[in-house]
């Protein structure tokens, strides 16, 4: 078990985040994340960086205005958005499938209405800059984002690169794409199928939850096979960016297992 426990709460801490900096597997199409130290501690007793980047890198969060013109931004996004209850469903996929409804409705444990909702396919073993990660990986069919929008969830957090199945994003033949070439033809030659007839609709899970104001959370990782099937408290803490589409985050999750912990009431001695 790699979970940190507080001493004095006896919560039980869970990384949800991947490890970012430099080299982070970055979205086709995007540059990479540079960085410079433009101050060191050899030359100047301190150190200090600049970093040039896009923000949809590593475990991120999306808010509603990255798709939805007028839609919140990562500023407004609501506190209860970003710390609450829910769980972490493992939901097992290969290469091209769909997230589907009967799978969250058979999720275990039973996904309740105006849950945080972790989705975890297995692919964030997979997690690097490949065409397999990037190109192959499953996501959530529009019905499946349309039935967690109609529980009123708070927040979607996926371990897969983006909430929607790849060929229905510009990575496949939508807007500017295809941004991998290789990922359409490779669909059609294994499954002798047209890639623009099976996923006719750009980015559409994706656009329903954002519409329904419910952020998410993309390429989540860390120690996320430890909570498998458990409810857990979470917390997700992007910049107070106005105007912000997107934010890298770092998202956690507690537990309890004793039961017995409180939130002080923040009155003084």
């Amino acid at each position: 078990m790699s979970e940190v426990v507080d001493p004095k709460s006896g919560l039980q801490l869970y990384e949800l985040s991947h490890v970012w900096g430099h080299g982070v597997p970055s979205m086709p199409g995007d540059d990479d994340v540079k960085m410079h130290r433009s101050v060191k501690h050899g030359q100047h007793g301190v150190m200090t960086h600049r970093i040039t980047m896009v923000m949809h890198s590593g475990t991120h969060m999306n808010a509603p205005i990255h798709m939805i013109q007028g839609g919140v931004a990562v500023a407004d996004i609501p506190l209860d958005s970003l710390f609450g209850n829910g769980v972490v469903i493992s939901v097992p996929k290969k290469r091209w499938e769909l997230i589907s409804v009967e799978d969250l409705e058979n999720a275990k444990p039973k996904i309740e209405r105006g849950d945080f909702v972790v989705i975890v396919t297995g692919w964030h073993h997979k997690y690097s800059d490949s065409l397999e990660y990037w190109g192959e990986s499953p996501g959530l069919s529009s019905e499946a984002a349309s039935w967690l929008a109609s529980m009123e969830v708070k927040l979607v957090a996926v371990d897969t690169p983006q909430i929607d199945h790849p060929l229905a994003t510009s990575l496949g033949p939508h807007r500017g794409g295809p941004l991998m070439n290789r990922v359409v033809a490779k669909y059609a030659d294994l499954t002798g199928r047209d890639a623009k007839t099976d996923y006719p609709d750009w980015n559409i899970a994706h656009k329903v939850l954002l519409n329904s104001n419910i952020p998410t959370i993309e390429q989540v990782g860390g120690d996320v096979d430890e909570l498998l099937g458990k409810r857990a408290t979470m917390v997700a803490t992007p910049w107070r960016w106005e105007h912000g589409d997107a934010c890298p985050v770092r998202f956690v999750a507690m537990t309890d297992p004793a039961g017995s912990c409180r939130i002080d009431s923040g009155e003084g001695e």
